[in-house]
């Protein structure tokens, strides 16, 4: 469609790794083990939560969500990546652009959230254990996921409208290997100024919000634990934070990174390996980081197994 010496994009082309194609078929066999590895890991997390009656707690059914999100997080993005290494310039519609963008932001937002609802039930489990069943009730579990997703939905649909609000026009090549908001607003045509500070001002409510919530949580969590008599009780407590703690930092300094500072800051080509950690690698170790490790889910999946091989 023509306007002006211009033409407006109905698709866009996704030039994933285009600048190391010696490497295609190595990243095509890399990213495939990651995702293979992501929905092995979450899925058995899932399973086992769901078939041990131990784990029917509040923690493990955030653990739960969170599990779920990241399946989803990075079937998003993956698939259409993989594609990417096998073709030299890899096709997408406008409407299938914005559809991904309004999934992978909505899941990213649902992450984050589900982060800080985490930080709080762990905030409640250690600072007020005799409350705890009081408090963290089944309802009030289903509640606070409920809230998480209407959030993160209604935050993907405002930014996604803020992006798609804009015309593209000239070229249609994607400098990355999804939908990514960056490279989308350097293709546009009208002056991104208004819809890049509405992105980043709107990014950084929602991580302040949610990065607050984890400090405050972890402040009276290591207060609390601090007052633990036992060395041992201190330390187990301290070990659990800082593994949760480091991916939080991972994962919210690369989405800061990617939408809160401008995008002028920074090459499009370091933005393509940010978004590769929050995208794909964040989704598979959490499994790793925040329920492998855990001696609940170890005694619980030997318990399967046993069970498994005496029948």
């Amino acid at each position: 469609m023509e306007g002006k010496n211009q033409t407006i994009v109905t698709k866009f082309i996704l030039l994933g790794f285009s600048d190391v194609l010696e490497l295609q078929s190595l990243l095509f066999v890399l990213f495939l083990f990651m995702y293979l590895l992501t929905l092995l890991g979450n899925i058995s997390i899932i399973t086992i939560i769901r078939i041990e009656p131990q784990l029917h707690t509040p923690m493990y059914y955030f653990l739960t969500n969170l599990s779920f999100v990241d399946i989803c997080y990075s079937s998003t993005i993956t698939p259409k990546a993989l594609i990417s290494f096998k073709e030299e310039k890899t096709s997408i519609s406008l409407l299938g652009c914005a559809i991904q963008v309004f999934s992978y932001v909505t899941l990213a937002t649902s992450e984050c959230l589900l982060l800080a609802t985490m930080a709080y039930d762990r905030y409640v489990a250690i600072c007020n254990p005799l409350l705890y069943t009081v408090v963290m009730t089944r309802r009030v579990c289903v509640k606070l996921a409920t809230g998480v997703y209407v959030v993160s939905i209604v935050y993907s649909l405002i930014q996604t409208g803020n992006i798609f609000s804009l015309t593209f026009c000239g070229s249609n090549e994607i400098n990355h290997f999804y939908c990514e908001i960056p490279p989308l607003l350097k293709l546009s045509c009208s002056d991104t100024f208004f819809n890049e500070t509405v992105l980043s001002t709107l990014a950084g409510i929602v991580g302040f919000l949610a990065v607050t919530a984890i400090v405050l949580s972890y402040i009276l969590i290591i207060s609390a634990i601090l007052k633990i008599h036992s060395s041992e009780g201190r330390h187990k407590a301290f070990s659990t934070c800082a593994s949760h703690f480091f991916t939080v930092l991972l994962f919210f300094g690369t989405l800061i990174f990617t939408y809160v500072i401008p995008s002028s800051n920074f090459s499009l080509y370091i933005n393509r390996v940010v978004s590769v950690v929050y995208t794909i690698v964040i989704p598979m170790v959490n499994p790793m980081i925040y329920s492998l490790r855990n001696k609940d889910v170890k005694r619980a999946l030997r318990k399967i197994l046993e069970k498994k091989w005496s029948c």
